[in-house]
């Protein structure tokens, strides 16, 4: 049971991380599932992953007041990946400077 809680632990650092750019709130998910993950290192008796992961929730989470204290909406992303970012053109990257459609 403590190597599941573990992994879902674990798992729910990856996504929230991965969806950090898309809202705020994905940043507190992340704190929150560092803590889960420093208290998993603590109870299988692997106190160095408590520590370190510890210390992510504590980073995690001061970015998360930060970032909520001054409104910061998600930053569009700029690969043309994103559903709301500009779509670069290949060929920008060769010439210095950015050119949209």
């Amino acid at each position: 049971m403590l190597t599941l809680f573990g992994a879902g632990a674990v798992t729910m650092m990856l996504i929230a991380y991965s969806l950090e750019s898309r809202a705020v709130a994905w940043v507190l998910v992340f704190a929150l599932a560092c803590a889960a993950s420093s208290a998993y290192g603590w109870f299988a008796g692997t106190w160095p992953f408590g520590v370190v992961e510890g210390i992510w929730a504590i980073v995690a989470a001061r970015r998360w007041f930060i970032r909520k204290a001054r409104g910061c909406e998600p930053v569009p992303r700029t690969d043309g990946l994103g559903p709301n970012s500009p779509k670069i053109m290949p060929e920008s990257w060769l010439l210095g400077w950015p050119r949209t459609r």
